[in-house]
């Protein structure tokens, strides 16, 4: 492998909610992902779809409740659709942008499932909401199906559906094909679709997996160089959110694990992102993990911005 290698793991707000936000977003992300591919790396692109999930999860449902002869869309279905029509947006926009610079390059998005194990502590604990708000009454009706529902403060309730950790990727020998082919590659969005493996067959599980731990999965998968996170900050920070708040620009495995243990990050935002990262870079010498804002995406990379796990 010549050049070097990276996961570029994109959050929510480098792909806009609403049809029309993502659109205009997957704009700005594509210069970025350009520039990288012009300053001779190789992507393959994971995504978040926390909004479009839902979005499409709440609009299959509610129609399923006004016309009885369709059933309301499982989890995974609605995640392989969120793929499907961020991948198509994002490829065709990194497309045309490198054709603005005269660059012929091809982008191809794989519907990736990704095998959770059944037995994961997760499906005990499910954390995700999901959906639009319910009243008590359609709260009730969801738990006699058998699905988790949580209680928002002050807003209703909302079902909860687990997040297991990533166990493989399905399609890891099409996506390995497509990069030796020097090929970008779009794979893993939202986490990847979630399967349980029953013999022969793949089972779609009603879960969501954490992005940032697919995208730990991809690029260890992949043998990536680079496991590089924007997020919605530009570096991570001890203390967040207190007079003595730290950005922290290096972090050796070690002290990523002790921050952990010891409770310095969100456990629902920067936590997946520092685990993730910590777990890719430990597993061979050589490998880096960056989280950064999608601004400072190259400075990062050249170590002048960001948070570096190394």
């Amino acid at each position: 492998m010549d050049k070097k290698r990276i996961v570029l793991a994109l959050g929510h707000r480098a792909l806009g909610t609403t049809f029309s936000q993502q659109k205009e977003a997957v704009l700005a992300s594509s210069k970025i992902i350009a520039d990288l591919i012009q300053d001779g790396y190789q992507l393959v692109i994971s995504h978040s779809n926390a909004p479009q999930v839902g979005m499409i999860h709440t609009a299959m449902n509610e129609f399923a409740r006004q016309h009885e002869d369709f059933t309301a869309a499982p989890m995974c279905v609605c995640s392989a659709m969120s793929q499907g029509y961020i991948g198509y947006d994002l490829q065709n926009a990194v497309r045309s942008e490198l054709l603005s610079r005269g660059i012929y390059h091809t982008v191809s998005t794989i519907l990736t499932q990704v095998l959770v194990d059944p037995y994961d502590e997760a499906f005990y604990r499910p954390v995700k909401t999901i959906g639009r708000y319910l009243t008590a009454q359609e709260a009730r009706e969801e738990e006699e199906k058998g699905n988790y529902v949580t209680e928002i403060p002050g807003k209703g309730f909302q079902r909860a559906v687990a997040a297991p950790k990533p166990k493989d990727i399905v399609e890891i020998d099409a996506i390995r094909a497509l990069l030796d082919a020097g090929q970008t590659v779009i794979a893993c969005g939202g986490g990847g679709i979630p399967v349980l493996s029953q013999g022969p067959r793949l089972k779609g599980a009603s879960a969501i997996i954490e992005k940032d731990y697919a995208s730990g999965k991809l690029a260890e998968m992949t043998d990536a160089d680079i496991l590089l996170i924007l997020t919605g900050v530009d570096a991570v920070c001890l203390n967040y959110g207190t007079p003595a708040q730290t950005p922290i620009r290096r972090l050796s495995v070690e002290e990523a694990r002790r921050y952990a243990a010891l409770g310095q990050f969100e456990e629902n935002t920067v936590l997946p992102k520092i685990i993730a990262g910590l777990e890719f870079v430990d597993k061979k010498p050589g490998r880096r993990a960056v989280i950064t804002s999608p601004s400072y995406a190259r400075e990062a990379l050249a170590g002048r911005e960001g948070t570096v796990i190394e």
